[in-house]
């Protein structure tokens, strides 16, 4: 038996083995281990699938037997305190409570020229997003008294079919920008010869936890043709406009990132709350898909509502990285990330850490690892 432990954590050395259940730990010192077991060849036989599937079943879970998940990289793992930390506020006068505008999540001002940029382009990729995704969320009228069906033919709500369609768009978009602002500061790396401070992993994260979203709400709905074909032509003209952006100004994209990622929280938050009052009932006792239960450790009862508010988290944890990146110097700061970061309890109530703040992180992270406190 052959088991493989994985852990950034003081006085631990770090590993990389074979394992699948890598996990960015949110308090170091707190921190516990997770080992995953693998057998040995000669215990495999049952578990190895016939030799002309093993290579070409593209949509199992693992490629790895008896391993369960396919990613390799570090991520959140969230307390159920972190999970309800995330700072949110309703209007309630004369509309609907579930009713949510940018001003009412945790928000960062634009306030340079860059800033005020990358909001606009997150405007008006939001409303670009709305129109293709058939996204709609009207205010419902005071005192109404329609069905949820009146509601759904009237668009105040959206059935589980629109959902999925504006969730399966998002996520295929929202991996694009780590892959692409890793990819560039690796080339950068390599050019430079010299090492990047961190960054390229911290991004990598993004792009992979993104891609898992996905892939576990691929689980409810498969695309049609046509739905893959406008995934496609959007996927490929953003990620070049974000390529040749971020070869021009990275702390701009980083800023345009984090402002999308408010959208994506606004977004998960309406679906909590559209479930949690009843207008999603498909979605009120759904199982949790196999794949997130692995990958957010999940209890084995868990519920699709309880797979939101992981998703909705992540989109927190993007929104707080790619805003605290924003405010560093790319060519020559530190990712303070790159070996911890701050829990939900901190990443959801403000919108990022300022450079000083990013410092001052960045020193405590050397004292846990060195043990001094």
């Amino acid at each position: 038996m052959l088991k493989t432990t994985v852990l950034r954590c003081a006085n631990v050395p770090l590993k990389r083995t074979f394992s699948t259940t890598f996990f960015r730990p949110n308090n170091l010192k707190a921190a516990t281990p997770i080992t995953t077991a693998v057998k040995g060849v000669e215990d495999d036989t049952r578990s190895i699938p016939p030799k002309s599937d093993i290579l070409t079943k593209h949509d199992a879970v693992s490629t790895v037997p008896d391993v369960r998940g396919d990613w390799v990289l570090f991520h959140p793992v969230y307390s159920p305190e972190e999970l309800k930390a995330i700072e949110v506020t309703f209007k309630s006068e004369g509309v609907s409570a579930f009713l949510i505008t940018l001003e009412q999540v945790v928000h960062r001002d634009a306030t340079t020229f860059a800033d005020k940029l990358a909001a606009t382009m997150v405007m008006i990729a939001r409303r670009g997003f709305d129109l293709v995704s058939r996204y709609k969320h009207k205010p419902i009228p005071a005192n109404h008294n329609m069905s949820l069906e009146e509601l759904r033919k009237g668009g105040y709500v959206m059935d589980e079919s629109q959902w999925l369609m504006r969730i399966l768009f998002l996520e295929s978009i929202a991996g694009v920008p780590g892959m692409v602002a890793a990819t560039c500061r690796h080339l950068r790396s390599l050019r430079l010869m010299r090492r990047d401070a961190g960054w390229i992993h911290t991004l990598l994260e993004e792009a992979e936890n993104e891609r898992m979203h996905l892939m576990t709400f691929m689980t409810l709905k498969q695309p049609s043709i046509f739905f893959r074909a406008m995934i496609l032509g959007a996927q490929g003209v953003f990620y070049n406009l974000f390529f040749f952006s971020y070869l021009i100004s990275p702390k701009t994209c980083h800023r345009f990132v984090g402002y999308l990622e408010e959208e994506a929280v606004i977004t998960y938050t309406r679906a909590i709350e559209e479930i949690e009052k009843g207008r999603l009932p498909e979605w009120a006792d759904k199982p949790a898909p196999g794949i997130a239960k692995d990958y957010w450790r999940l209890p084995e009862n868990a519920t699709l509502l309880d797979v939101i508010y992981a998703v909705r988290s992540d989109e927190t944890t993007h929104r707080f990285v790619n805003h605290s990146l924003a405010n560093l110097t790319p060519e020559n700061d530190v990712n303070p990330f790159a070996l911890r970061e701050p829990d939900m309890l901190t990443k959801g109530v403000k919108p990022g850490f300022s450079r000083e703040e990013s410092a001052q992180y960045v020193k405590e992270s050397h004292a846990i690892m060195e043990g001094r406190v």
